[in-house]
């Protein structure tokens, strides 16, 4: 599964699409775009970030393949994933007669992947899409199965639609000039599919963890490769997350709420979130006796070793309230009949959907937690 350029598909029937994974892919975009979503005009979207060094490779390869395009550049950060935003890239689209043939190509991390995607799904009902993330995180998550949205007042990712790219380019050689917080944060996605249910990937990483964030090629590519390939087989198999596709959010439900008591800025990354988070489900699940604490030990042990948070940050002199987190909780997608959904786990790989977790056991989680 490593290689220059190693690609997988992900099967919906007619909305299939392929995710080329490999270092170097981004010199080869213009042709893979046009051969993916056809001849038609193109917008890019990116941030002031990724722009300064990933901006003029793809558009020569743009030009190299005749494709016409126009690029909006956005400022960098969770605070553009917004309506406002949204409402500036659709008129700018709209203001160079875009046609259902007309694709939007969203190169950056999952911020600019999210709202592109939500800005394209609603584009006259819906034009061609393309993935090209940048970030680890983006590359193993965000990037792959369809989710796209932005942020409201009332928490993440709140608005937004089911709607697939068309293809998903990731460049592992781009995660060079990752900061190595971006990369760590990225990397905590990469440990939710060993933890949900892969022990054998989780094993792998053990092994192999130091080596993909270190900048190791081969191993990189094969953590990037193999998460691609996880979320791949359980879009697959639940689109629409009635299903299993839940287990996706092992870690989110603490995360998002961590995130939103900070204003999902920079004082706390998504990757950091939800390394706190799965930490989190891990010991409700002990809690519950439902997961071995030697699991447990064995996750904290390496989390230690590759430098993931497990605690929340205590800088700026917050006050964590348990209380407050298990009100954002209740402003979740996830929550169904007024009960707030988690993902737990009897172990390592061995997640489940849990809806009936009563609240005094995670506030009282929380509480030791968070406390001073």
């Amino acid at each position: 599964m490593t290689g220059s350029n190693d690609g997988l598909r992900l099967d919906l029937g007619d909305r299939s699409y392929d995710i080329a994974v490999g270092d170097g892919t981004l010199k080869s975009a213009g042709t893979a775009i046009r051969n993916a979503a056809g001849p038609g005009k193109c917008w890019v979207v990116t941030d002031e970030t990724v722009a300064a060094t990933y901006l003029a490779p793809l558009e020569d390869s743009l030009r190299e393949a005749g494709l016409a395009f126009q690029t909006i550049v956005l400022p960098p950060g969770e605070g553009s994933k917004n309506f406002a935003t949204v409402e500036n890239v659709v008129n700018t689209v709209l203001d160079g007669a875009p046609e259902r043939s007309s694709t939007m190509i969203a190169l950056g991390g999952g911020v600019i992947g999210d709202l592109t995607g939500f800005a394209a799904s609603i584009i006259l009902r819906g034009i061609n899409f393309v993935q090209i993330p940048t970030t680890l995180l983006a590359q193993v998550d965000s990037s792959v199965g369809g989710k796209t949205g932005i942020n409201t007042r009332h928490g993440k990712n709140l608005a937004g639609a089911f709607y697939q790219p068309k293809l998903v380019i990731a460049d592992t050689g781009v995660l060079d000039t990752l900061p190595r917080r971006e990369l760590v944060a990225g990397y905590a996605e990469v440990v939710k599919y060993g933890l949900i249910r892969d022990v054998g990937f989780f094993d792998w990483l053990e092994q192999n963890g130091a080596a993909v964030l270190d900048g190791d090629g081969e191993a990189r590519a094969y953590a990037v490769r193999a998460s691609c390939a996880a979320k791949a087989a359980v879009v697959a198999e639940d689109e629409r997350e009635n299903g299993v596709r839940a287990l996706l959010n092992f870690g989110h439900t603490f995360g998002h709420a961590l995130e939103a008591e900070t204003g999902f800025g920079a004082e706390l990354l998504h990757g950091e979130a939800v390394a706190i988070g799965m930490i989190m489900a891990l010991e409700l699940s002990a809690t519950l006796d439902l997961c071995p604490v030697a699991d447990i030990d064995r996750v904290r042990q390496h989390y230690a070793a590759t430098g993931l948070p497990m605690t929340v940050p205590k800088a700026q002199n917050r006050r964590w309230e348990p209380a407050t987190l298990i009100r954002h909780m209740g402003h979740d997608k996830k929550v169904q009949d007024g009960k707030v959904t988690f993902i737990l786990a009897r172990g390592i790989g061995k997640a489940f959907v849990a809806r009936d977790v009563d609240l005094g056991d995670v506030e009282r989680l929380l509480d030791d937690a968070v406390g001073a």
